[in-house]
């Protein structure tokens, strides 16, 4: 696999390095961060390029791109990669995932979707359900996962409460707009009657991985990711509650091979004990089809 540094994928992409890494704050390219510097494997870059591509209005769609897009997860990653799947992931947030498979530029969409007002409605089913053109799409449950409020060891503000954060002016760690994490965030605001100006924002991470490093960096004070999130960074984790983490994807490319791979990876002891091991996932209803039409 050819990775690219930072400087070298903007050459690539005849992007300025400051545009480029307005892109990594969004959320927009494929990348990742190892040992404090970002890397950008070529062939992701590829794929994202190609699923960029304008269709033109009279030509039918092609073949989706290997790609899952949609939200970030840590567990999702290492699967995808260890099923030999050679499916790539394009983490976006759930929103913009959704509308990229809408659009036909990826394979499969990760999605945890929240409603500001009612916490008991599924929001990923109602979702692919209202949607005119996910009439052959199905929702299939990748896990279930604990979500909650990343905080230093030993929670030394004591959050407890988004209320606690608005309260104690905690610096929080937001996700870009669409992201799950911040649906949520916006939901646990809007029940507890809170206004969004009440709190004291931090940085705005890609994903998870990157508001525990925002924490342990002391940029933040605080944000919403999964358990297994905050276990592997060595941080504090307060629950809020668990999720649906589902995929949804046409049924005519559940049977081609490369989710074929995956799906049944997941059926797997490997899988299955790398759950276990990272912490706050539920594999109970994990390959079952949640919604189809």
């Amino acid at each position: 696999m050819e990775i690219l540094t930072s400087g070298e994928a903007a050459d690539y992409l005849r992007l300025k390095e400051r545009k480029l890494y307005e892109l990594v704050a969004t959320g927009a390219v494929p990348c990742t961060k190892v040992t404090g510097r970002w890397l950008f494997p070529k062939a992701e870059l590829d794929r994202w390029i190609m699923a960029s591509l304008a269709q033109p209005a009279n030509l039918s769609p092609a073949e989706p791109p290997p790609i899952i897009g949609g939200s970030h997860d840590p567990l999702l990653e290492w699967a995808l990669l260890e099923s030999g799947s050679a499916l790539a992931t394009l983490p976006e947030g759930s929103e913009r995932g959704l509308d990229r498979f809408l659009a036909g530029e990826v394979a499969a969409a990760a999605i945890h979707l929240h409603t500001l007002d009612n916490g008991d409605i599924d929001a990923n089913i109602e979702a692919v359900r209202r949607s005119v053109k996910t009439h052959d799409a199905v929702l299939i449950a990748f896990v279930r996962r604990e979500q909650g409020f990343v905080v230093a060891p030993g929670n030394p503000l004591g959050v407890s409460a988004i209320t606690d954060i608005a309260e104690r002016r905690a610096r929080l760690a937001l996700r870009p707009k669409g992201a799950g994490a911040q649906l949520l965030l916006l939901a646990l605001l809007h029940r507890a009657g809170v206004t969004f100006e009440a709190i004291a924002p931090g940085p705005i991470c890609p994903t998870g991985p990157d508001i525990a490093e925002a924490i342990r960096a002391g940029h933040a004070d605080c944000g919403i990711a999964a358990r297994s999130v905050a276990s592997a960074a060595g941080l504090g984790f307060v629950p809020i509650l668990w999720e649906n983490f589902d995929l949804v994807l046409h049924q005519r490319d559940y049977f081609r091979q490369p989710l074929q791979a995956f799906f049944r990876f997941l059926g797997t002891s490997e899988f299955k004990e790398r759950a276990r091991d990272a912490g706050g996932y539920d594999l109970s209803r994990t390959g079952e089809v949640r919604f189809a039409p």
